[in-house]
Parts: structure tokens; sequence; C-alpha cells
């Protein structure tokens, strides 16, 4: 089969496309011909080498969308159950092995194009909003990176929620109207969002703030957290690690909360399986959608990594198989 390897950390330039075998299944585990992979900011990390030391070679991709193609007998699945997963090993391969827990039915009338944009961003979202941040409707919640994939996701889910006021954060202003779109009140740059923030809740401060940037973000995001305030971090797109000291928690009755979906991949999987149900339905029912910003051939994913490095982008990126 052929499959996107890795044997080194670097630039999009170490990623190779090359015939590899197809891997065998082991133990309450399946087999799936994969149709799309999403390229999410994780794969970026991993590829330079932000997430630590790698085990070469390696294959990158954190989620995919295809067909059953071999699974133990007694399995729930079968061969050609349509299906999105999180892959063992990466998903930049026509061929891929994951575990049944993390594999998730999907319906015959949502196309596998659409289901390819959720798995990672969708499922990841909800449980934050809901699960993590706990977001009431009347709350004022600040979205960073809102027009990212997670960002644009939030957005979308907040807005359905009915939460009162949203305020997204965006690099470069000319992705105001994409993310106000998909449903953000306020849409300010990360220089201006805490005095924004302020303005915007008579001084009195955001309720939930969902950081993906950390770096002096989350520093600006303390500077506008409320009282009772909720800091929910997930992530370190800025490539820099956030600090708080205890003196910001603990007389203004802040909380912060980490929360990392491959961690709950890996420790807790059967959390994710009602999540996933959950999202599927929304997504079958339009009522929640990611716009696909372009869809790159497997043996172009350099050009697919160089685009997302960009930030000059609304939406998913795939790469279809």
């Amino acid at each position: 089969m052929k499959a996107v390897i890795q044997t080194e950390f670097g630039d999009p330039c170490v990623l190779k496309y090359e015939d590899v075998e197809v891997p065998k299944i082991g133990k309450h585990e399946v087999l799936i011909k994969v149709a799309y992979t999403s390229v999410n900011y994780a794969d970026i990390k991993k590829r330079i080498g932000n997430k630590g030391k790698g085990a070469f070679p390696l294959t990158l991709g954190l989620d995919a969308a295809g067909t059953i193609e071999e699974a133990p007998k007694n399995s729930i699945f079968s061969k050609g159950d349509r299906v999105i997963a999180f892959p063992k090993g990466g998903s930049y391969a026509e061929f891929v092995v994951a575990n049944e827990q993390l594999v998730y039915k999907i319906p015959d009338t949502l196309p596998l194009d659409k289901a390819a944009t959720m798995p990672t961003v969708s499922i990841l979202s909800y449980i934050l909003l809901h699960e993590i941040g706990q977001v009431k409707k009347t709350d004022t919640i600040v979205i960073h990176s809102a027009a990212g994939g997670v960002g644009s996701m939030l957005l979308q889910l907040a807005k359905l929620a009915g939460v009162q006021k949203i305020i997204g954060t965006v690099g470069n202003l000319n992705k105001e109207n994409y993310v106000k779109r998909l449903g953000a009140d306020v849409v300010c740059t990360y220089e201006t969002f805490a005095e924004e923030v302020l303005s915007q809740t008579a001084n009195l401060g955001a309720n939930v703030i969902f950081d993906s940037v950390a770096g002096e973000v989350t520093s600006r995001s303390l500077d506008c957290l409320a009282l009772y305030g909720t800091l929910v971090q997930f992530g370190n797109s800025s490539g820099k690690t956030g600090s708080f000291k205890t003196s910001d928690v603990h007389s203004s009755c802040r909380n912060v909360k980490g929360f990392s979906l491959g961690t709950t991949r890996k420790h807790d999987p059967a959390r994710l399986a009602p999540i996933a149900e959950i999202v599927l339905d929304l997504f079958d029912s339009n009522k929640i959608t990611l716009p696909v910003v372009n869809v790159f051939d497997l043996s172009d994913v350099v050009q697919a990594h160089r685009l997302i490095e960009s930030r000059n982008y609304e939406g998913k990126v795939l790469i279809k198989i």
C-alpha cells in the first residue's frame, strides 16, 4: 500500500510518499480502508519534533474516514461498514489499524469527506464546551484561534447551545467575517482581546476562556477572566508554555482546567463513544459543519502541510487517499 513515511524531524520535505506493507490487525482491532484523513496542527508539531521524541519511521495523522476492510470474529463491525476512527500508527496511509473502541459507525446519509472533517475537532470541542468548560447560556466566552479547526467547531457548538456572548480571537482580522459567520459576536486579535473582553463585559471579564495557544495569550487571558471563571487550556500552538501564579486563582475563585484528546484516547477511550454519536448526528442533520478549504492527494501531503503552516486558510484541510 501507499503511505507517507517520516524518518527524521524537519520541514514538510521530510514527508515521503512510499510503498509499505499493509498492517495486520490484532485482538479487538479492525483494518480500515481510508478514504480521507484530515490535517491537524498536532501533525505539524509532531513532524517538526515539538511533541517529544519520535520512534522512526513514523506516519502522521490523527483520524480517518473510510470503510472496514477486515474485522475479527464477533466484532460489532463488518467489512464495508462506513466509519470514522482514531487509528494507531497514523492515518496518512491507504490502510490503517484501529482499536474497536476508537472506531465509530457513521450514518449512511453522511458523505465520507464531510465525516472526515470532524473526528478530532468535533469530539474535542464538544467535550471542551460541555464537560470541561461547563458553559452556560448566560456566559460570556472567549475562543482563541477561532478560525482554526477546533475554534470553528467551538463557535458553532456554542452558538447551537445558545451562549449569550461569544468572543473569538484571530491572528489576522481578515478572518473576521468567517469567524462571525460561524457564530462569533465579537472578533479581535491576540493583542487587543483582553481590553475588548473587559469592555464588552463592563469590566467583569469572561466566564470561560478556551486557550489552545498558550504563551503570552495565557497570561492575557487571566487578565480578563471573571471571578469564578474557568480557563480551559488544551494546547500550545504558539510553541511556548503559558504560566500563572497560585495567586491568580485562589482569591478570585477562578480555576484552570486542562484537557487532552490524545491522553483520553489512550487512557479512557470509552469516554469518547457517546460524544462521537452526538456530533455525528449533528453533522448528519447539518446543524454543524466544517467548510473544507482544500483537498490534497496523499502524494501531495507536503503542500497540505505548507498550507497549514501558513495559517492562510479558513476551515479544514483534507487528504484524499
